[in-house]
């Protein structure tokens, strides 16, 4: 389903892709900073506080509405392939509130001009084929012509008060669990190089294409605290705010720590994306790096992931269970990657 060859490729019309087009964690601090707090009624029970993944509304004593929304620049140059990671990426947050994904509406800017309409309906197909598999039909949505390619959902799902898994309750000796490898940034980088190769392709499209569901199931496994997905702010800006609403620190075990290894190889070959550099500036000041840290270390743990995977903060006794319920969802390199520790929120990397 690739683009006519009249047309330019589609990232070729954008300045970012996927992920890496968020605003550098420490950008939009300084931008919020300066914002007055807003209402908190009641019913609100998750809001931008913790900067955590979505909001959440309570309904009634059974239900809540988990409201998300996340859109990009084109990650790759084929459009139903850009249209099923973004979707899948928007929908993720969902997951990552212990949610299930209802329905969806579509945001659309598109170049007029520059890219044809059989090319736009297939980022549309794309896109609307994910959301339909994850329950959660496009409804509806908004367009604009747009300098550069724009797509993405708003996303929205139902949970139970009592299972809602926030980005802020891990706890001191809790696991910490990755669902998917590390490296779609950088996969992202040597796509636009023109040097990524046909089998690193296929290994970028299967994971940012594979839904979070095992989110869904998490907030009824006792012992999970705390949930988050893994996108732009890479591993350890994602975890850094784990920690920070937390109050606690944590610890990293690099060789625990899934990565493609077409990623790690082109990192060793000076393959890097621009994020990377502005992930670390906002993170490095809480980092206790090992003394044979590298730069292909500090790349691909603050690489920008597109439709990464789910973060995991449970009890040691709740691991299996958890690993098990990533499995039953296709999440074979679901691993273990450190734990929680006692103390001000530092993130220590061996």
């Amino acid at each position: 389903m690739t683009q006519p060859p009249s047309e330019p490729k589609l990232t070729s019309l954008a300045h970012g892709g996927g992920c890496g087009c968020k605003l550098a964690p420490n950008v939009l601090s300084d931008i919020l900073s300066g914002m007055p707090a807003g209402l908190a009624p009641k019913d609100l029970i998750v809001d931008a506080a913790t900067s955590d993944d979505a909001a959440v509304w309570r309904i009634n004593d059974e239900t809540a509405i988990v409201a998300t929304t996340d859109f990009f620049m084109p990650v790759v140059d084929d459009p139903y392939d850009f249209g099923r990671i973004a979707a899948t990426n928007a929908i993720s947050d969902v997951y990552a509130m212990g949610a299930q994904p209802i329905f969806s509406l579509a945001l659309v800017g598109m170049p007029i001009g520059k890219i044809g309409t059989a090319t736009i309906r297939k980022i549309l197909e794309g896109g609307r084929s994910v959301a339909e598999a994850a329950g959660a039909p496009i409804a509806g949505g908004h367009s604009i012509d747009s300098v550069e390619p724009i797509y993405g959902l708003v996303a929205l799902g139902l949970v139970h008060p009592d299972r809602i898994l926030k980005n802020c309750g891990a706890e001191e000796g809790d696991a910490l669990i990755l669902g998917k490898p590390l490296g779609i940034g950088v996969f992202s980088a040597a796509l636009k190089k023109g040097v990524l190769s046909a089998d690193d392709y296929a290994a970028m499209i299967a994971s940012t294409t594979l839904l979070n569901r095992p989110g869904a199931g998490l907030g009824a496994i006792s012992g999970v605290h705390a949930v988050t997905d893994v996108t732009g702010f890479g591993l350890l800006g994602h975890l850094a705010e784990v920690c920070r609403g937390s109050s606690v620190a944590a610890r990293i075990e690099r060789k625990a720590v899934p990565v493609f290894d077409g990623a790690r190889r082109l990192v060793q070959e000076g393959m890097r994306t621009g994020a990377s550099p502005r992930n670390w500036a906002s993170v490095s000041a809480m980092i206790d790096p090992p003394a044979d840290w590298s730069e292909a270390d500090r790349d691909l743990l603050c690489d920008p992931q597109t439709s990464g995977g789910l973060l995991v903060s449970c009890a040691p006794e709740a691991v299996d269970a958890v690993l098990t319920q990533f499995a039953a969802c296709g999440h074979a390199n679901a691993s273990v990657i450190g734990r929680i520790e006692v103390g001000a929120p530092r993130i220590s990397v061996l």
